[in-house]
């Protein structure tokens, strides 16, 4: 293995104290073969989690997709060919019986985690036995797994569709009915493997469990900074056959959060930070496409930006109140937010989603349209909570979408509360007060499924760390919902996943208006060429490297 550079630039750290990050990278010399060295990102919130059942934020599966490895992962490749499945920890793709119910696969012999645990076909059930008892949002999509209901609701010791032999490495999974999407399911980092040492019940967050991949995590220090390195033990994954899962081309990476979005782009432009997670704000994003063509670029993204509106309580259980805000909302207003980088919408599934077909079925900005329906409704509870997060954009679109309601006649409260911690806290039941407020979704694989299951589904309504934030609970759409995951994609489930798109804007569950494009910014240090954004993952890490 190599070891870890640590070469540090005294004036290099005087200029990142003033951006409020706390490592630089190494000296570009010392990495002049295109590997090793350590570089430096700045995310403008940390991730939710460090942790492969509960992260389920981008930033955190950012982290994920090169530490934590599934039986099957997606492949490292730029576009569209980063959402094929291939095989990981696993010796092959699974074997499917005819009826679709029943899952064979076989992990690779003689690997082990970054701490020299090995690592055991029995460590898969217990991943998935996290997701329950963790209450993972991502447990909503592994609900299909026979007894795997039994044994959230603590019917059963453990979850009796998943057999194990530590031996021979044999796994077989049943499921209660045949799935469109379980190849997708085994390939996300929701049921990567983790040693039993890990806290069954509980976030690992601040303790990580050793890791499988290219990079392992050594220090997290919440919300402030985390470190990857090398991990010493990727190389018997690497000699079991896994050539699917990238190598890593440095040895150490820091990640450091920074609220202060313009300070990112500055110490990126004088090549103290190697990369942003965040695309520049609307202010400096005209500079930098000017200025740094060479190392920067938009890049196109699967994801909806959406307003949520709590359907089970007043004043959003009235369906003319939700469609009044789908008419008021002026996407070119909050386009303005992003620079340009919005591309505008009204439905559900996002372009380059399977199923997706353009419709509008509330045309607008129409105020006057709006507010007649608010008239009709005459909703008797006006007073709401506007819940939007800390990130510089994000809380304009907040402070928009408050003065918005402000016109429609609604007593309006903005909460603004961490980026680092919104989602847990309006995905918790517990919470007061979650009436409506900003949401986004980016695809967890390339399937409908994704953007209805865990956003839509009545089922999907957690107690804590749940994603459905409008409390959509249709039983009849969730009939269908639940009919079409069963089948394979085909021409005919895409028109009906379309169909379904429509009819849950019917409902107005949601007031979405916008697709964003993300964007690539690297340091003049950093080989821009090998950067890219993962279609599922943002920054594929593995491929960051030095010049």
């Amino acid at each position: 293995m190599r070891t870890p550079r640590k070469i540090l630039i005294t004036a290099c750290i005087t200029a990142l104290a003033a951006f409020g990050v706390t490592a630089c990278g190494g000296d570009s010399d010392d990495s002049a073969s295109g590997e090793g060295g350590d570089i430096n990102i700045t995310m403008t919130s940390f991730p939710d989690y460090i942790d492969p059942q509960l992260s389920y934020t981008v930033e955190g599966w950012e982290v994920m997709y090169n530490t934590y490895i599934p039986l099957l992962t997606y492949k490292h490749a730029k576009g569209a060919d980063g959402a094929e499945v291939v095989p990981a920890l696993a010796e092959a793709m699974p074997e499917v019986s005819p009826d679709g119910r029943t899952y064979t696969l076989k992990l690779r012999p003689n690997m082990k985690y970054s701490d020299g645990t090995d690592i055991k076909a029995s460590d898969f059930p217990y991943a998935i036995q996290r997701l329950f008892k963790a209450n993972s949002g991502g447990s909503v999509f592994y609900e299909t797994i026979i007894g795997a209901t039994e044994y959230a609701e603590g019917k059963a010791d453990s979850i009796s569709g998943i057999t194990t032999d530590d031996a021979t490495g044999a796994i077989t999974i049943k499921l209660t009915e045949a799935s469109g999407t379980f190849d997708n399911l085994l390939a996300l980092s929701f049921s990567a493997p983790v040693p039993p040492s890990t806290p069954l019940d509980a976030d690992a967050t601040e303790n990580p469990p050793p890791t499988s991949g290219p990079f392992m995590i050594t220090k997290v220090e919440r919300p402030q900074t985390m470190t990857m390195e090398r991990n010493p033990n990727f190389t018997t994954v690497k000699d079991a056959g896994a050539s699917e899962v990238a190598d890593a081309q440095v040895d150490k990476i820091t990640i450091t959060q920074n609220k202060n979005n313009s300070a990112q782009v500055t110490a990126v432009q004088q090549n103290q930070v190697d990369f942003m997670f965040d695309p520049p704000d609307a202010d400096r994003l005209p500079e930098v496409k000017a200025k740094y063509g060479d190392r920067f670029r938009l890049e196109e993204s699967i994801n909806t930006y959406y307003f949520f509106m709590n359907t089970s309580k007043a004043p959003f259980d009235n369906l003319k109140v939700r469609q009044a805000i789908n008419y008021a909302i002026d996407p070119e207003a909050l386009n303005r937010v992003f620079g340009g980088r919005l591309h505008p919408t009204q439905q559900i599934l996002p372009p380059g989603m399977p199923g997706y077909e353009e419709f509008t079925l509330y045309p607008g900005p129409d105020m006057a349209k709006a507010k007649a329906l608010i008239a009709e409704a005459n909703p008797a509870d006006r007073d709401i909570t506007v819940w939007t997060d800390d990130e510089p954009d994000r809380k304009r679109i907040g402070e928009y979408y408050h003065d918005l309601l402000t016109q429609l006649g609604f007593n309006a409260t903005l909460k603004v509360i961490a980026g680092d911690v919104y989602w847990a806290t309006i995905g918790n039941q517990s919470t007061p007060d979650v009436d409506t407020g900003f949401a986004d979704w980016f695809q967890d694989f390339p399937h409908p499924d994704d953007f209805f299951r865990p956003l839509l589904n009545g089922a999907s309504i957690l107690p804590t760390n749940g994603n459905n934030y409008s409390r959509a609970n249709i039983p009849e759409l969730d009939k269908k919902m639940n009919e079409l995951a069963t089948q394979q994609m085909s021409d005919d489930l895409e028109k009906q996943y379309a169909a379904l798109d429509k009819a849950y804007m019917e409902q107005a569950v949601w007031a979405p208006y916008g697709n964003e494009e993300f964007a690539t910014f690297v340091s003049e240090r950093m080989d821009f060429d090998k950067a890219y954004s993962h279609v599922l993952f943002n920054q594929d890490y593995s491929a960051l490297a030095l010049k």
